[in-house]
């Protein structure tokens, strides 16, 4: 085994069928958008997870963008999201007008924490966005209580939660809308690309339209009108032919797809338990209503310096790991219309969370040298620490703590 081959942090996987499902999108004659392709994308997702109504986009953030559309969001308006996330959940809604008033994450997850949201909430407060970080569930059913209380509707943003579930509902399904990402890092992918998943029927109707360009071109290819014209606001949101005939061939591998990402996560999580037994790092938490779906596994160091010192151990190793989102409500952007309090667990998994690498061809040879690394790194690091702990100025004065002195600059 070349020890010296690098492991890279993700690797798009292919099912051998995309470049002939491309194929036959082109011979086909229609490669714009809604084909044949994209009817089987819907189709699937539909029929698979019981989604009312699925939305093939060009990426998650133009659903999104849809979502904020169809809920009508204004300036003025207040939307709630975690302050651990990728810009792309706020963004969208900031193009509105609206302004974010951002959540902390658990103590022990990235997930906002759903006990903190209440207090945020206000007679502005017109959506809330919760993010299923890394394919693990937010504690939905408190969520939709409050959301059901205060009569505010919830988008969820399942960019990483293809195929995972809370309490048996598959993600995604459960807000009024929500959200997916087919980026090349996830599990599923088609480049770029992304849907959007409507659940509440009440914006069934002008989603497609929003999608079209602000017209009414679904119905009229259905046969319900007899010309279409210009009837709402909207954009440019549907993929060509091409990224659905992708996704497709992806979608048909899922299952496959899915069991060796969980595999590669379980093993992460059984063979690095020793190192939170001990203290050196903490592991993803899976709640008891909550699956993992292999997306990402991560560790939590204890300090942004242990961090920073172990991707560069890992580096000199030729493994690449890296850190993830930065706290958006310190970003420069939108720190100085941030008016709330520090979110000293959102900033934790800044400083600290690192992912390690997870992709369907990492082979077991490969993730046997990041676990075997991390362990040499804790092995060194932790005495290197033990160390530096000693008070040499306490002990007496003599020979021994001369050499000791010596020994420690």
């Amino acid at each position: 085994m070349n020890t010296s081959a690098s492991i890279p942090f993700n690797y798009p996987y292919l099912s051998g069928l995309e470049t002939t499902y491309i194929e036959q999108a082109v011979k086909s004659g229609k490669i714009s958008g809604d084909g044949i392709f994209t009817r089987k994308c819907h189709t699937f997702f539909e029929e698979k997870y019981g989604f009312r109504k699925a939305l093939l986009t060009t990426s998650c953030t133009d659903a999104l963008e849809m979502a904020a559309l169809l809920l009508n969001i204004q300036p003025g308006d207040e939307v709630i999201a975690p302050g651990y996330t990728f810009v792309s959940t706020v963004n969208a809604f900031v193009l509105r007008g609206a302004t974010i008033i951002f959540a902390d994450s658990e103590p022990n997850n990235p997930n906002i924490d759903v006990a903190s949201i209440e207090a945020l909430i206000t007679p502005k407060t017109k959506a809330i966005i919760p993010v299923h970080y890394g394919g693990i569930a937010v504690d939905m059913d408190p969520l939709i209580s409050l959301a059901t209380k205060y009569n505010i509707p919830i988008v969820e943003d399942a960019a990483q939660a293809i195929d995972s579930f809370y309490k048996g509902k598959p993600l995604g399904g459960i807000g009024q809308l929500s959200s997916f990402s087919f980026h090349e890092t996830k599990n599923i992918i088609s480049g770029e690309g992304g849907m959007l998943v409507i659940n509440d029927p009440q914006y069934i109707k002008r989603a497609e339209i929003i999608r079209e360009k602000g017209t009414n071109r679904s119905a009229f290819f259905r046969g319900e009108i007899d010309k279409y014209g210009w009837v709402d606001i909207g954009s440019s949101f549907l993929p060509s032919e091409i990224i659905a005939a992708f996704l497709f061939a992806q979608l048909e591998q899922l299952d496959r797809i899915q069991a060796r990402r969980k595999q590669i996560w379980d093993t992460y999580a059984k063979a690095l338990k020793p190192l939170e037994t001990k203290g050196n790092i903490q592991l993803p938490n899976v709640p008891a209503f909550a699956t993992q779906n292999g997306h990402l596994f991560y560790i939590v160091c204890k300090t942004l310096q242990e961090r920073t010192d172990l991707i560069d151990h890992l580096k000199a190793k030729n493994i690449a790991a890296v850190f993830h989102y930065q706290s958006l409500y310190k970003s420069p952007y939108y720190a100085p219309f941030h008016q709330g309090k520090d979110l000293p667990n959102c900033d934790r998994f800044t400083d600290c969370l690192l992912r390690l690498p997870l992709f369907y061809e990492l082979t077991d040879i490969q993730q046997d040298r990041v676990i075997s690394e991390i362990f040499e790194f804790y092995k060194s690091y932790s005495m290197g620490n033990c160390f530096k702990s000693f008070k040499y100025k306490t002990l007496p004065k003599c020979k021994i703590h001369i050499k000791l002195k010596i020994f420690i600059s």
